[in-house]
């Protein structure tokens, strides 16, 4: 367990340098060059997210049971795991209302996912690590927000024809990964 720890604190904590230490996040950039200062931020975010996929991992060879979800709730996760992807795919396509109406749809989606499979799974590493998520994307999307307010931070409208292409990219991702890639990559078919 103190790996997925670890591999938590690790990734969470780059992921929030700029919620905790914003003025020293621009000072690092400027002194150490962007370049530089996004390779040292992605080795580290890649450190700590082997170490948590690994902890998360050991933890699952011996898991501690808190509680024993009902059997609706792993329905009720896939469909909030489908808004989910619907979600990220709002953060990259643009002009989409979803993202118009909403801003910061990933950190929507993370916690979206989190709360999903908080509620469908009950030992002490999903809630160490799906609760982490939980945790770091709500403090995240408020700091984004206040940063927003501060800054008039204006998001461009989005059209009928950006959000449709969103919903079905979330939509066709969802499936994907439930049907096909979730078994081979995580260990858990989702759908038997």
């Amino acid at each position: 367990m103190a790996i997925l720890v670890l591999g938590l604190l690790i990734f969470l904590g780059v992921h929030s340098v700029r919620i905790v230490a914003d003025p020293w996040r621009t000072a690092m950039r400027a002194r150490l060059g962007e370049n530089a200062w996004k390779g040292m931020y992605s080795v580290l975010a890649l450190a700590g997210f082997a170490l948590l996929v690994w902890g998360y991992g050991q933890a699952r060879q011996a898991p501690a049971v808190l509680w024993t979800p009902p059997t609706g709730m792993r329905h009720l996760a896939a469909l909030l795991v489908l808004v989910a992807f619907i979600f990220l795919a709002a953060a990259y396509v643009p002009r989409n209302g979803i993202k118009a109406r909403l801003h910061h749809p990933m950190l929507l989606g993370v916690k979206t996912w989190a709360l999903a499979h908080l509620l469908a799974n009950g030992t002490v590493a999903d809630v160490l690590l799906f609760g982490g998520f939980l945790a770091w994307a709500i403090v995240c999307f408020a700091s984004c927000r206040r940063r927003d307010r501060a800054t008039g931070t204006v998001y461009p409208p989005g059209t009928a024809s950006g959000t449709a292409i969103t919903v079905v990219a979330g939509l066709l991702a969802w499936a994907a990964f439930a049907f096909w890639l979730h078994g081979p990559l995580i260990g858990v078919r989702p759908f038997g």
